[in-house]
């Protein structure tokens, strides 16, 4: 018996991954954050599957669903949002199943940032702009930021930055990265990215917290800034495909 935390991607019902689907389908019992994950990802369990959804449970109530499984024999397929190992809280899950000694294993999922950058049709990564993406949160009602994490400082690196979890505390972004980035930073706000209702709410640090009000949304968004996110930003080409630049695979071809 095993059970399989699985990656379920940013919304879209066929992002998911081939091995993260074969799971779904195989599995006898199936958990997952139904306010994230569409119903359709585990409509693909055998009919006679257990399904729950474990938005009203508690970190109590989805373990012993897990050690009951174990008991009967039953695979779990545990289907988190985006890819688990972000913001999944599946490590305390992991740490219980090791006290009970139940086997688990792990499948990757496509993140909301690569979701959010698909929808855009951006790299966050341009030469001599930004080679580094942080992903980060905000302080609102979970756990504190550990020292040294918050934004002003994580700001200093002038990175693309992909702010989760943080729709609701746009005024501290703002407030926060300004005086770094710019007021005329470009800042993007992405809900519930390549869902059906999609929304992208586009703007800089100077106007975005207005038209974030504006929208009423307060949740399940990704909030983007970096000059990487200009429209139409400026620098040179990289060196990947350079004619005159010799790689491993590639000889150079200088005109």
């Amino acid at each position: 018996m095993t059970v399989h935390f699985i990656g379920a991607g940013p919304g879209a019902p066929d992002l998911i991954t081939v091995r993260g689907l074969k799971l779904i389908e195989a599995c006898p019992v199936c958990l997952y954050a139904g306010s994230l994950v569409p119903r359709e990802v585990v409509a693909a369990a055998p009919k006679d599957a257990e399904i729950l959804d474990t938005a009203k449970m508690n970190l109590d109530e989805i373990i012993e669903v897990m050690r009951q499984a174990h008991e009967k024999g039953q695979d779990v397929a545990r289907v988190h949002t985006g890819d688990p190992s972000l913001f999944g809280a599946i490590d305390e899950q992991m740490r219980r199943l090791d006290v009970l000694g139940i086997d688990y294993d792990v499948t990757p999922g496509v993140p909301a940032y690569c979701g959010a950058a698909a929808s855009l049709k951006r790299q966050f990564t341009l030469p001599t702009i930004s080679q580094t993406i942080v992903l980060t949160r905000t302080n609102v009602r979970t756990s504190p930021m550990p020292e040294g994490q918050d934004l002003t400082t994580i700001g200093k690196t002038k990175a693309t930055l992909a702010i989760h979890l943080s729709a609701s505390n746009v005024k501290q972004i703002v407030d926060e990265l300004s005086p770094i980035y710019g007021a005329d930073c470009p800042c993007i706000v992405a809900y519930r990215v390549t869902w059906p209702d999609e929304k992208i709410i586009r703007g800089t640090l100077a106007d975005i917290e207005a038209k974030v009000a504006e929208s009423g949304i307060k949740m399940t968004a990704l909030v983007l800034v970096g000059h990487a996110l200009a429209d139409n930003p400026e620098y040179p080409d990289s060196f990947l495909y350079d004619r005159n630049f010799t790689t491993g695979t590639r000889d150079a071809k200088p005109e």
